[in-house]
């Protein structure tokens, strides 16, 4: 599970011309909440950078003042014309207390599906998880090297190894399937056509 090296500077003045100076500055207001008292502090655009524009969940390692926590992105505010970082909230973790999160499905294996053909569609990219901070995954593994063509694999079918890490999607909901091509469509109708004649 990849960690980021954060390095915040307090805020203390949270008025809308503080927060709007700051900005002007070049840094990034954000606030970090869970276990006890809201931190609020600032950073550097060119920190963040590996931590926002990613499809993988990493943590960070906040150090404020000498002092540091984990925490995971819980949100994110863009400018809605520049797509600039406007604000950032931050979850802090706190050991033993579960907490839910967005990860990324990764599939494994080779379906025999696309190997006869077919093509492999994503219909969920990430996967809601509930888990303690000493159990966090980076993401969720699917096995789809049984996954044959017009075949779906759905939530349920998920094999769950880790009982640390609850699943919290709709066990119906689709995760991949396979489908098949036009071109082996017209193929095959026109192979059973031709039996049929």
């Amino acid at each position: 599970m990849e960690t980021i090296a954060l390095t915040g500077q307090a805020r203390t003045d949270l008025g809308k011309k503080a927060t709007n100076t700051l900005r002007k500055e070049g840094h990034i207001p954000c606030v970090a909440y869970g276990g006890g008292d809201a931190v609020h502090f600032s950073v550097q655009p060119k920190d963040v950078k590996h931590l926002i524009y990613t499809p993988d969940f990493k943590l960070a390692e906040v150090s404020i003042d000498g002092k540091s926590f984990k925490a995971f992105v819980k949100d994110l505010q863009f400018h809605p014309v520049t797509d600039e970082i406007l604000h950032i909230d931050f979850l802090r973790l706190i050991e033993g207390t579960p907490v839910k999160v967005d990860v990324p499905i990764r599939f494994k294996g080779t379906s025999p599906g696309v190997k006869a053909g077919g093509k492999l569609v994503q219909r969920l990219r990430r996967i809601r998880i509930k888990t303690k901070p000493e159990h966090m995954v980076g993401d969720i593994q699917v096995d789809i090297s049984k996954l044959q063509l017009n075949e779906s694999i759905r939530i349920r079918d998920i094999d769950q190894k880790l009982e640390t890490v609850e699943i919290m999607n709709s066990p119906g909901v689709p995760v991949a399937s396979i489908e098949t091509p036009r071109a082996l469509r017209s193929a095959a109708a026109a192979a059973a056509k031709a039996e049929k004649g």
